[in-house]
């Protein structure tokens, strides 16, 4: 199945849903009034959309590849901020880990989606 459209990609979807998530988080207390990490936090959490749907548009694998590599090294870079929050007390228990979950599962399919891409060359 061909892929017309960056919106229909699954990795897409989930990325997008992860980065409201975060921003409905920033919305809370103690994060809402903490301008800085919440700033950190939601570039991060953009970052991973905005990398799967910039590569896609390039039209090429292998540009296509580098920014999925982005988008994965943003999902490590949002998980260890959600570590460090949830240490401090700023995130929950539950909302990391179903976060860190997520963010596990969608490094394993953007890293899946790669070597698909590569082997397609």
């Amino acid at each position: 199945m061909k892929i017309n459209r960056f919106e229909d990609l699954e990795i897409w979807k989930i990325s997008v849903q992860i980065a409201v998530d975060i921003f409905e988080v920033c919305k809370e207390k103690p994060l809402k009034n903490d301008f800085g990490t919440k700033d950190q936090i939601q570039r991060a959490a953009f970052s991973l959309s905005n990398n799967i749907s910039e590569g896609f548009e390039y039209d090429n694998n292998a540009d296509f590849i580098r920014y999925l590599r982005y988008a994965k090294g943003s999902a490590g870079e949002l998980r260890i901020q959600m570590f460090v929050l949830k240490n401090a007390g700023l995130i929950s228990e539950t909302f990391y880990t179903q976060k860190y979950s997520e963010l596990i599962a969608l490094s394993i399919k953007i890293k899946n989606l790669m070597t698909y891409l590569q082997n397609k060359k």
